[in-house]
């Protein structure tokens, strides 16, 4: 590798040649300020934040676009550097919705702890005002453009991450903007709810819709029921909002705040993730054994989901007619907890804490619903549950450690998995095996379809048969994916997609990560974080599960019963791309 040298504020050194002066930077921990710049996906140099003084150079120069050379010598806290940015951001706050005590991005915004850092005592200029219309449309993102401060990164996010393509830049000069095609709302366009605009858009211009007064006012009211299911991921991450280290199991504080809130009951999503493996095991093998149409792919994600919706409508038949997890579990307390618990299903309110923002969309779908009731009633984030506890005033790293109610509360380790990439698909091979072979097998650890690469393969032989399966994440890589199988360049029996990167644990209404360049180290803890658990568990095979076996036993009769299909299965439908 041919090396060059540099001079970064008095410190010479030697970096990669094709570096660039940010990079060459950070290699000394020399830290330069960003606001547009995200690490392969969004390095243009728009906000100019980054500027550097360059000897021999006419003007500031954009660190992270600007490529390293060989003598160059580097100053990145001159008088002139300074005060440029400093006037760079006042410029952006000029124009700039400056309500933040009131913003959903307060204390945790990229632009305020610049302002705060590079010392904004006041704003000298006044830009033009546009009062843009918020667009809350979506069932699960706000778009606030009176705090968009053009960066565009959620743009490429979208556009080169997701492959989705949902907003753009449009308009010129004063009034360039952030939008959807002819302006519509986003429940409008193929915007597929994930939120990952919402993790990557610096300030609040991008937030999730709240539910969290419709939750207080559910808990208020005494002719209700309310019970709550927590997600596989938000164990793993809801302690970083308390300033506990990223992967932090948290699950027993976080039982204790949910009865602390007032919840009439505390449940785990992970037992219906349990549930799903059965229905959808069950409907593998009936698909491989009857010719069914192969591969089979999962339903989990609703985001995911979304995509294929709008994107590939030969893929709707290979899809899973199974809910999700969230959803199983809505249909099943409905219907066998409000019975063994003599509760009217009417008078019911079932809420779901979940790491993704496009699950507040799933539970608005009117294919969630039996027999006019909706599954589920309110989806609430990682980042609104925390809100809720500071609310409350509830101290949430004292807390003694609670446990899951039962009927609905018990789970394996596989179920826990569900949380990260490949976490459905390995938890599935573990009940297939045993199916297949008879026997209870020791070796469940399937590692090939763990992992952060974006596609991942394998095959299984289980009792003489290779079974074929993928892994995908992030729908980008699921599209290419597709276009592999409908080419005939792959062919498998099962594959799991994953609409965020890195599945659950990343999702878009997980803790916002503020370091961007941190953001694979963080998916990497939280992911181990649940395959801790999954190793800590006694049982960790989803057909192990004591309340999934009663539920079958005094219920549903077997996985893919005439009564399991009323309740637990769905259909989906084509969208246009609009």
């Amino acid at each position: 590798m041919e090396m060059i040298n540099i001079t970064i504020d008095g410190i010479t050194t030697q970096v990669p040649k094709g570096s660039t002066v940010l990079q060459a930077a950070k290699s000394l921990n020399i830290d330069i300020p960003t606001l547009c710049y995200l690490k392969d996906i969004n390095e243009v140099g728009s906000c100019r934040m980054c500027v550097v003084e360059v000897q021999g150079a006419r003007s500031l120069q954009a660190s992270c676009v600007l490529p390293a050379a060989e003598g160059m010598v580097v100053k990145t806290n001159s008088p002139t550097v300074r005060n440029s940015r400093k006037m760079i951001l006042e410029l952006m706050l000029a124009r700039h919705e400056r309500e933040c005590l009131t913003c959903a991005r307060n204390l945790n915004c990229e632009l305020q702890k610049l302002s705060e850092e590079l010392g904004v005592e006041k704003v000298r200029f006044e830009g033009e005002k546009i009062n843009y219309a918020v667009d809350s449309t979506s069932p699960a993102i706000v778009r606030d453009q009176n705090k968009c401060i053009l960066c565009g990164r959620c743009i490429k996010i979208c556009k080169n991450v997701q492959e989705t393509g949902a907003i753009d830049f449009a308009r010129r000069g004063v009034r360039t903007t952030v939008t959807t095609s002819f302006d519509k709302g986003l429940n409008e366009v193929r915007c597929i709810n994930c939120g990952q605009c919402i993790k990557f858009c610096p300030v609040g211009a991008l937030k999730e819709k709240d539910d969290t007064e419709k939750v207080w006012d559910a808990l208020a009211d005494s002719d209700m029921h309310v019970v709550v299911q927590t997600a596989p991921a938000v164990r793993v991450a809801l302690g970083e909002e308390f300033g506990m280290e990223v992967g932090t199991n948290v699950e027993g504080q976080m039982i204790a705040a949910l009865k602390r809130l007032g919840f009439d009951k505390v449940f785990d999503t992970n037992f219906s993730a349990d549930l799903t493996i059965l229905e959808e095991g069950t409907e593998l093998l009936s698909r491989i054994n009857n010719g069914g149409k192969l591969p089979l792919i999962t339903s989990c994600s609703p985001g995911w989901i979304k995509f294929c919706e709008h994107n590939h409508h030969d893929f709707l038949e290979n899809l899973s007619s199974c809910k999700s997890p969230q959803q199983m579990f809505g249909a099943v307390a409905k219907s066998y907890y409000a019975q063994k618990a003599g509760v009217d299903p009417k008078k019911m309110f079932v809420v779901s804490v979940m790491p993704c923002t496009a699950k507040k969309y799933e539970a608005g779908r009117d294919e969630m619903k039996v027999e006019g009731l909706a599954d589920v009633d309110a989806v609430i984030t990682t980042r609104e549950l925390a809100k809720m506890i500071k609310q409350a005033r509830i101290d949430f790293k004292a807390l003694e450690k609670g446990s899951y109610d039962t009927i609905l509360g018990d789970s394996t380790g596989a179920g826990v998995i569900f949380g990260a990439t490949g976490g459905v698909m390995e938890a599935a091979l573990r009940t297939v095996a045993d199916i297949l072979t008879g026997q209870d097998l020791k070796e469940i650890e399937y590692m090939p379809v763990r992992g952060l690469d974006g596609i991942k393969e394998a095959s299984v032989n289980i009792n003489g048969m290779d079974v074929k399966v993928a892994v995908a994440h992030g729908t980008a890589n699921a599209g290419k994916l597709l276009d592999r199988i409908r080419s005939g360049e792959a062919n498998y029996h099962f594959v799991e997609v994953m609409g965020c990167p890195g599945g659950c644990i990343n999702g878009g209404g997980q803790p916002i990560i503020m370091d961007k360049e941190k953001t694979d180290e963080v998916k990497r803890l939280r992911a181990e974080g649940l395959y801790t658990i999954d190793r800590e568990r006694k049982l960790r095979k989803s057909h192990e599960n004591p309340e999934v076996k009663a539920l079958y036993d005094e219920y549903l009769e077997k996985p893919n019963s005439h009564k399991a299909h009323h309740l637990l299965h769905t259909h989906y439908t084509k969208r246009e791309r609009v």
